[in-house]
């Protein structure tokens, strides 16, 4: 009998535009569904929220990434490779404040919007890619960081840029671990 050999598993890539089209329909549906568009929009953060604590392992196994030092350099790991890696995209990062714990993340292109050209009628609170913003949280609190993060502007509701606020809320710990004698 032969030993099964140890492939890596295969990634399958979904089509882009059959992704961004059913995410189109799914939040067309959530607005069916909810009157208040921060219903739609807690629905869509838990529901990213719920793929982001998934999605880490699978992050973390394929890009081989090592430990990170500091907020700057974890911002900088989910807009050079999580970003490039799942939608394509890299995003630019900037830092909002001295003591170094708010970054945003600046999309020059948002794949989730390619074929929406605005919001709905009467959703003008809505928060359409809210989905991005659970997916970073859950990931970033699988690998314990707590973290808020915000659409702080979009380009559905008018504004220049998209732009994902992320605030880091703990101070990174050292950890010292001594050996037992």
């Amino acid at each position: 009998m032969s030993r099964p050999t140890h492939r890596r598993p295969e990634y399958r890539k979904i089509n882009k535009d059959l992704f961004v089209l059913t995410y189109g329909a799914l939040v067309a549906q959530l607005c069916k569904d909810y009157e208040k568009d921060e219903d739609v929009n807690k629905y869509l953060d838990k529901m990213g929220y719920g793929i982001g604590t998934r999605l880490v392992e699978d992050f973390l196994a394929r890009s081989c990434v090592g430990r990170c030092h500091s907020y700057s350099e974890i911002t900088d790991i989910i807009a050079q490779v999580a970003f490039k890696m799942y939608l394509g995209i890299t995003p630019s990062v900037t830092c909002n404040n001295s003591s170094r714990n708010e970054f945003s993340l600046i999309l020059d292109k948002n794949p989730l919007v390619e074929f929406v050209e605005e919001l709905p009628a009467g959703r003008s609170s809505l928060c359409y890619c809210n989905l991005l913003c659970g997916i970073i949280r859950g990931a970033l609190e699988m690998v314990h960081l707590a973290a808020d993060v915000t659409f702080l502007q979009d380009r559905l509701k008018g504004d220049s840029v998209t732009e994902i606020g992320i605030t880091f809320l703990k101070k990174p710990e050292e950890k010292k671990y001594r050996r037992k004698k």
